[in-house]
């Protein structure tokens, strides 16, 4: 066996062995996301409980917290856009939620498509049910809200909060909110999950690399005889 031969054995097999290995942290992180998105959809569906008390401060404790909570909708609205498979573009109504105490919060009614975007929404007492929520959905590309509309891009609570004068508290609404509202119930479906595919095109990966090299090899083999 030449230097040559043993030279490219050895960096095709080091070569392989660290694409498995990304690809089994892959499948790793694989298994480690889907029990998180297991405890979340648990946590979603959960028994609803009384809105915490204010101020809200641990978000990330209270995230999908489900929960049940009464008061009047003021008319005071946000429009966020958003798009739905087989229905097309519209919003989602935000909208703030009087509580009897005198807190306000925000409530995340639902869609509507476009063509009923700019509907009078009936402001009156309602019974909510849904899970609290903070979405991480704004990000360098998004554009700034256009405040003569109320027109939004993402959904940003505590700047929303601010436009509102209400406490950056969303509840997300799976009960009907009536007005012909289509509920979005929070879900686990906005939360990415690749780590299955970065794993097949490692593994994919390490496969042509071991083709590559035995070819290199046989080669240098050839070469040599």
């Amino acid at each position: 066996m030449t230097r040559r031969f043993l030279v490219a054995l050895i960096f095709g097999l080091a070569g392989a062995a660290v694409l498995i290995g990304l690809g089994i942290w892959q499948m790793q992180r694989l298994a480690w996301k889907e029990a998180i998105l297991a405890e979340i959809t648990a946590k979603i569906g959960a028994d609803p409980v009384a809105l915490p008390p204010a101020p809200v401060t641990e978000t990330e404790a209270l995230r999908y917290l489900p929960v049940t909570v009464s008061g009047r909708l003021t008319g005071e609205t946000l429009r966020v856009l958003v798009s739905r498979k087989e229905v097309g573009p519209g919003v989602r109504v935000i909208e703030v939620l009087a509580l009897a105490d005198g807190r306000r919060v925000m409530v995340d009614r639902g869609f509507l498509p476009d063509a009923r975007k700019d509907d009078v929404l009936t402001a009156g007492e309602v019974i909510v049910t849904g899970n609290l929520h903070w979405p991480s959905e704004v990000d360098g590309f998004t554009p700034p809200p256009d405040p003569k509309a109320g027109l939004w891009f993402a959904r940003d609570v505590p700047a929303m909060a601010a436009a509102l004068q209400a406490e950056p508290v969303l509840v997300v609404a799976k009960s009907d909110t009536g007005d012909g509202i289509e509920p979005m119930p929070a879900d686990t479906s906005g939360i990415p999950n690749d780590h299955f595919g970065y794993a097949i095109q490692w593994f994919g990966m390490a496969i042509v690399w071991l083709g590559m090299t035995a070819y290199l090899l046989w080669r240098i083999r050839r070469r040599t005889v």
